[in-house]
């Protein structure tokens, strides 16, 4: 009986507190939700986010991430959600693992909060207001997916033991469901799966601090090329995304938005992509192998030249063998003798 008691405990205790913590908080807060709605039928703006009302009840912008309102919705985001979070923590650590969620899910229901009371302002319809509820952790469920294309791009999974994909493609396909499901109607919530997807790259890209360092100082965010901007879009449209992802970052360095990276550690100057520490250790690394190998390629087919130099020591001043069976005798060498014949072999 013990043992049936202590097996959950001590799989309980080795998931890492964040993840501990927070995938808790969305049960207890999510069965919290339904009994009040099902007791109450009041749909509770002071636990999910009401563009209307939210602002006197300023709390709902980061705990209506905790509110799953239907129980297939719950059961995907604990199928998803505490598996990837307890990853990233375990390479993160708690505390940018804490920032990570807080800023991708806060951030994005306050772009969804503006972009709400920009359309009652235009259009006039109070719908925007009071008829929208964001809750749940879509916004989370892109950001997890965003880190994880920048940890293991390359890294396949399969999807429902059918489609198997990388892990790059994953958050844009995520990404265009949400913009299918805008066009036809259901702004709310899914439209802050691209809020999500914006912010949690953002923060990836330029905010969050690495535990490596670059010049003696912190490290900021990921600057290789291969976590850029246009990486996301189809090549047909690269020229016209890079442009707009150039001049956002040339306005954000402009106005010091961005942290400064520093310059370039080889280079002497800054250059505009350098890459984060993790990508410059991988780069000099690569630099490294692909040097070892062009010697070791270079040394196999070449012969060994011969030395052009007579080693010193006692042994370049070892007399000639006798002739005639005479013994030389051994003198010390002078300088005086070596100037005088150096001069008679000059005058040969």
């Amino acid at each position: 009986m013990a043992v049936l008691t202590s097996a959950p405990l001590q799989f309980v205790a080795s998931i890492p507190p964040v993840t501990r913590a927070f995938t808790a908080a969305t049960v207890f807060f999510s069965i919290l939700y339904y009994w009040l709605y099902w007791t109450t039928g009041d749909a509770l703006p002071y636990l999910v986010l009401v563009p209307g009302s939210s602002i006197f009840y300023p709390w709902t912008f980061v705990t209506s991430a905790l509110i799953e309102t239907t129980i297939f919705e719950l059961l995907f985001t604990l199928l998803v959600i505490p598996a990837s979070l307890k990853y990233l923590e375990r390479l993160w650590g708690a505390v940018e693992t804490l920032k990570f969620i807080v800023v991708t899910v806060g951030v994005s229901n306050i772009i969804a909060f503006g972009l709400n009371w920009l359309e009652y302002v235009v259009l006039k319809n109070p719908v925007f207001l009071y008829e929208q509820r964001y809750h749940g952790q879509m916004a989370l469920q892109i950001g997890v997916l965003v880190a994880f294309t920048q940890i293991i791009p390359e890294h396949q999974v399969q999807l429902l033991g059918v489609i198997k994909a990388r892990v790059k493609s994953i958050p844009m396909a995520y990404v265009t469901f949400s913009t299918v499901m805008c066009i036809i109607g259901f702004q709310c919530p899914y439209i802050v799966i691209q809020f999500g997807w914006l912010v949690s790259y953002i923060w990836l890209r330029f905010y969050k601090k690495n535990s490596e360092t670059l010049g003696g100082g912190p490290a900021y965010g990921d600057r290789s090329e291969t976590f850029a901007f246009v990486s996301w879009f189809p090549p047909f449209i690269h020229t016209p995304i890079t442009l707009l992802a150039n001049t956002a970052h040339s306005l954000a360095s402009k106005f010091h938005l961005i942290p400064s990276i520093g310059p370039d550690v080889e280079s002497g100057g800054y250059t505009q992509l350098p890459g984060g520490a993790r990508a410059e250790a991988e780069r000099r690394r690569a630099m490294a192998l692909k040097a070892l190998d062009q010697r070791l390629a270079g040394g196999a087919t070449s012969p060994t030249p011969r030395s052009a130099t007579v080693p010193a020591g006692p042994s370049a001043s070892r007399p000639p063998p006798a002739t005639n069976g005479e013994i030389p005798q051994s003198k010390s060498p002078s300088p005086e003798a070596d100037i005088g014949d150096a001069g008679a072999q000059g005058g040969r």
